[in-house]
């Protein structure tokens, strides 16, 4: 299967919902909605969205059921990186080698993109003309809200922030990831599940392949800070050594973290192993996120 094809179809399908979603602001806002599209179409591969799309696919479910599940994800995944990058948060100038939304705009136009992008997300799970009904739709609302803040994202973005310069055990570190990375990709992989009525082992099984691409995708950034330069990046090389943020390279070295990544992909491949052939954009994403080069 060639992953790059598959993301590539995944993507359009969820930019089409998502242009659609966003391609209207009332008078006065038209500057609020440009820096809303610009921070969704600035070159993301839409790994999340993917993840709600393939893991409905691996139990035989219609990826159409999933398309606006998907746009959600991608919608609070994209606030995220506008707040992240913001001056007050991690304070960067380049996201996907394009200057970040304040820079491009404005920090108050930023923090607004942000906050509409994020109730904007929730509206798309509770749309009347969802093919789903209302007891899955609160199921997916709970699921990405519970990914999203004090218990998910948010928590692990204020643990962060916290930790700059702080020294923290292993246990520590992927107590923060699993928390600012893993739980949206972990609630990525279950609302696919849920669209696609999966059983409770078969929610327990993917939920133990989300836990370790979750990680693995932060453990690969870390080396990628590392290893890769600014261009091919996407942002400014090497700011979390600057910042003296704790990563998997400074606990356990470059051939350590690299060790680590291997082994999480082996985990993720190993707890598909009851799925059949529906399963393989699962697995191939798990070995692109480990391999990718930005």
């Amino acid at each position: 299967m060639n992953i790059e094809h598959y993301l590539s179809q995944c993507q359009e399908r969820v930019d089409r919902q998502l242009l659609q979603v966003v391609s209207q602001a009332p008078v006065g806002a038209e500057r609020l909605r440009e820096a809303m599209q610009y921070s969704l179409f600035n070159g993301g591969k839409r790994v999340r969205p993917m993840l709600v799309l393939a893991s409905t696919e691996a139990l035989g479910g219609s990826p159409e059921l999933a398309v606006e599940a998907a746009a959600a994800v991608e919608l609070v995944h994209a606030y995220s990186l506008i707040h992240d990058d913001l001056p007050a948060m991690d304070d960067d100038d380049l996201r996907r080698g394009k200057p970040t939304c304040h820079i491009a705009f404005d920090e108050a136009t930023a923090i607004l993109a942000g906050d509409a992008l994020q109730t904007l997300a929730f509206e798309q799970l509770c749309q009347s003309s969802s093919p789903l009904d209302a007891q899955t739709q609160l199921q997916l609302v709970r699921a990405l809200s519970k990914a999203s803040g004090i218990q998910g994202m948010v928590a692990g973005q204020a643990i962060d922030l916290q930790a700059v310069g702080q020294p923290l055990t292993l246990e520590q570190l992927e107590l923060m990831h699993n928390h600012k990375t893993g739980a949206l990709i972990c609630a990525s992989v279950e609302m696919g599940a849920l669209i696609a009525g999966a059983t409770p082992q078969q929610r327990s099984q993917l939920n133990d392949y989300a836990q370790c691409i979750g990680l693995a995708f932060q453990v690969q950034d870390d080396i990628l800070d590392i290893e890769a330069d600014t261009e091919t990046l996407g942002k400014t090389q090497g700011a979390d050594v600057a910042l003296n943020k704790p990563t998997y390279p400074a606990l356990l070295g470059l051939a350590g973290a690299k060790a680590k990544a291997r082994e999480l992909l082996e985990g993720a491949l190993n707890a598909l192993g009851g799925f059949d052939e529906r399963s393989t954009p699962l697995r191939e994403l798990a070995r692109y996120i480990v391999h990718r080069s930005h």
